[in-house]
């Protein structure tokens, strides 16, 4: 960042731009759409995970259809515990939310993404830059591009913060050079 000095008491960071940026318009990540897509990416990524509770009714199903030991508590406790799994997960995206440290990714950011980096601007003077390395999968849904960067953080880019269809393919290609999107 070049320092621009306003006063000598306190000094302004000007963020570097580039003139061949993809530019967006202002946006904030609505917190109902951050825990959709939350539990979305929880569901895709622990999908393995389901196997364990269906492989333990399969198995109780087994051996009370022998009669070997008939009992229906089974079934309960995996419901049960499958439900308070998801509503733990659900509780922990909710707060997320709500947390002090974790405010920056539901502020209006403006984007400047260019092969290099991804430029989120607060204002003219404010912002940071985001790596691609930093972001390990990328995936285009109905209406906006998704970004992961971990289990509870991405960066959600819909459509309309796009100045034009030309942006969008400048942008969607840069995801392909970058092998995040597939083709």
């Amino acid at each position: 960042m070049a320092k621009v000095s306003v006063n000598k008491h306190q000094p302004v960071y000007q963020m570097p731009t580039n003139p061949a940026a993809v530019r967006t318009k202002r946006y904030a990540l609505p917190t109902r759409t951050y825990i959709t897509l939350a539990m979305k990416y929880f569901f895709k990524s622990q999908m393995k995970w389901g196997l364990i509770p269906l492989a333990l009714i399969l198995i109780n199903a087994i051996v009370s259809l022998t009669g070997l030991y008939p009992n229906i508590w089974i079934y309960v406790t995996i419901i049960v515990g499958v439900i308070l799994y998801l509503l733990f997960w659900l509780i922990q995206f909710v707060g997320i939310t709500q947390l002090a440290q974790y405010k920056p990714m539901f502020e209006k950011f403006q984007y400047e993404i260019d092969p290099r980096q991804i430029l989120m601007k607060l204002n003219q003077k404010e912002g940071s830059v985001m790596k691609w390395e930093q972001i390990p999968e990328a995936y285009k849904d109905k209406d906006a591009y998704v970004l992961i960067i971990s289990k509870g953080q991405f960066v959600h880019l819909p459509f309309s913060i796009f100045t034009s269809e030309h942006d969008i393919k400048v942008f969607e290609r840069i995801l392909k050079q970058k092998d995040l999107l597939k083709s």
